[in-house]
């Protein structure tokens, strides 16, 4: 009977024994579930004071990226980007041409337009390529050229300037293109070419080679000629002016009709096979020649 009194004491004071309270050191974390925000949490000041370091390191750094990023764009802003170059402009014309000793070799390359020129180049090969215009401004700081080679392009129009600086310039090659006329040309020329183009004789001036005192070589052939060229220098040795549309000649082309005692000892070659004419009818033309020009006489 004792016992079982006993018992229900115990069982009595137990509800009232409250565990003691844990120590400051061992708080962590308390979830409150007696409350209404049953997911707000607790936590220790220790802990607070780290969170709140982090996150203001954080904010710091988001900062100085957002005014990096405000940096940048003003500089972005004030940028002006270059227009864009074609493939060839962007490659210097040593590595896209091959040079060698003053020559510059542009053979086959695909260019439009002649390319900058080391100051020291004396002789430029650009043949079959997409050039369709030649201007002064292609030469103007190249003053030591002696030869120029431009066969097989899209050539249709020479600036009347562009060789007027070339005073050296002995070779000008421009065969195989699409002129309609000539332009000016150098003094000192030994040979010009300008073989299968289009050109017809209104587009060769009277005094185009009046003053080329130094040609020995012209080839005009395969083009569309009305008439020989006037005023053709003592000095040329062989005349190319083969299938064109040449329909006369008169006592003065080759000759002086004034002067019968006239020779002209030079020249060694007269091409006109292929015009329309029959130079049987013109035996004057020729009386002072050392050979008779190639071509149709019945």
């Amino acid at each position: 009977m004792k016992t079982l009194q006993s018992t229900l004491l115990l069982l009595l004071f137990v509800p009232l024994i409250k565990p003691a309270p844990p120590t400051q050191q061992n708080l962590r974390i308390i979830y409150d579930y007696g409350t209404d925000n049953s997911e707000e949490t607790l936590f220790t000041q220790d802990y607070e004071d780290k969170y709140l370091d982090v996150k203001n390191i954080k904010e710091k750094e988001a900062m100085i990226r957002l005014d990096e990023k405000s940096h940048q764009l003003q500089k972005d802003e004030s940028f002006t980007p270059l227009p864009p170059k074609k493939e060839n402009d962007e490659m210097p014309t040593c590595l896209l041409c091959v040079c060698l000793s003053g020559s510059v070799y542009c053979e086959e390359v695909d260019i439009d337009a002649v390319p900058p020129l080391p100051k020291e180049s004396a002789y430029l090969y650009a043949r079959f390529n997409k050039i369709k215009k030649l201007t002064a401004k292609d030469f103007a700081e190249i003053p030591n050229l002696r030869r120029l080679d431009f066969t097989g392009n899209l050539i249709e129009d020479i600036e009347d300037s562009t060789f007027s600086k070339l005073s050296l310039l002995e070779e000008l090659t421009l065969a195989e293109n699409q002129l309609l006329k000539l332009p000016v040309l150098p003094p000192k020329l030994t040979l010009f070419n300008a073989k299968y183009n289009k050109i017809k004789s209104r587009g060769i001036k009277a005094n185009t080679f009046k003053k080329l005192s130094n040609l020995s070589f012209l080839y005009l052939d395969h083009n569309a000629l009305e008439s020989v060229p006037l005023n053709l220098p003592e000095s040329l040795r062989v005349i190319h002016l083969q299938f064109n549309n040449i329909t006369s000649i008169t006592d003065d082309t080759f000759c002086k009709a004034n002067d019968i005692r006239y020779i002209r000892d030079r020249v060694e070659e007269i091409r006109l096979e292929g015009n329309p004419i029959v130079l049987g009818k013109h035996p004057n033309s020729f009386i002072c020649l050392k050979r008779l020009p190639v071509g149709s006489y019945f």
